[in-house]
């Protein structure tokens, strides 16, 4: 899930410290999914669905 999460906001061109301040959700969180300390609540990836505009799903799938 990082890993998708961290090329849409590549994409972007924005930082964990943007995101942060604009969703809400904070960076140490951020940097937990990173390491995989723990996964993401459904609600903290539906911010980031929305942020990003992207459904869900997106960070369910596989590639």
């Amino acid at each position: 899930m990082y890993k998708k999460y961290a090329e849409l906001r590549d994409k972007r061109n924005i930082t964990d410290y943007r995101v942060a301040a604009d969703t809400g959700i904070s960076t140490a969180t951020l940097s937990n999914w990173k390491n995989g300390n723990y996964a993401p609540k459904f609600d903290k990836l539906l911010i980031l669905a929305k942020y990003f505009d992207v459904p869900v799903e997106y960070f369910a799938e596989r590639r």
